[in-house]
């Protein structure tokens, strides 16, 4: 597994980086702020990005958000800190772990493993949310050409969808993009 660590401390990093590589993973990139840590997960597509909270420039609760939004990798927030607060802005960030300081280096694989498990399933699930989404959009559209088709034409609904899918197959085209030339058509 491919990590990026993120902490402002050049210690703790040199420390995290040897207990990581110890433990048999690949420490691709460091940061010591969280746009930097951002901008290194961009060019490096880490498997896992393990950051700090408090870091200049940019704290790793928005470096976080951002890794989350774009999709880059799962975050794993190392702090030393544990309040509700800071919790709450981790959770509303999209994070996938959170480990207090001080912490064994057998506390890492599990978290790590488990933020990387949660992470695949939440892309897998924006994908099939956004399959469905295409899917619901393309009846809209395909029941709306039925409808133009029957009000021209006078024929059922049954034979409307005929027509388009017939299209469909005829022009090799998607039947959604033969409901978008029927309705764009109409509005002519």
């Amino acid at each position: 597994m491919k990590v990026l660590i993120a902490d402002d401390d050049p210690i703790i990093r040199l420390d995290l980086k040897q207990m990581l590589e110890n433990l048999g993973y690949e420490v691709v990139a460091e940061a010591g702020d969280g746009q930097t840590a951002v901008d290194l997960a961009r060019e490096h597509k880490p498997d896992i990005c393990i950051v700090d909270v408090k870091m200049p420039v940019m704290d790793g609760i928005e470096a976080a958000t951002i890794l989350s939004e774009e999709g880059i990798a799962p975050a794993m927030l190392l702090t030393a800190y544990s309040d509700a607060e800071l919790v709450g802005r981790a959770t509303q960030a999209g994070v996938f772990a959170y480990l207090v300081k001080p912490f064994k280096p057998s506390d890492l694989p599990p978290a790590m493993e488990i933020a990387r498990s949660r992470y695949e399933q939440n892309q897998v699930l924006a994908k099939e949310v956004g399959n469905l989404q295409d899917r619901l959009e393309t009846r809209k559209l395909v029941d709306r050409a039925k409808g133009i088709l029957m009000e021209l034409h006078g024929v059922n609904e049954t034979e409307a969808y005929r027509r388009i899918q017939v299209q469909s197959m005829n022009m090799r085209k998607s039947m959604r993009e033969v409901a978008e030339a029927i309705i764009l058509a109409q509005n002519v």
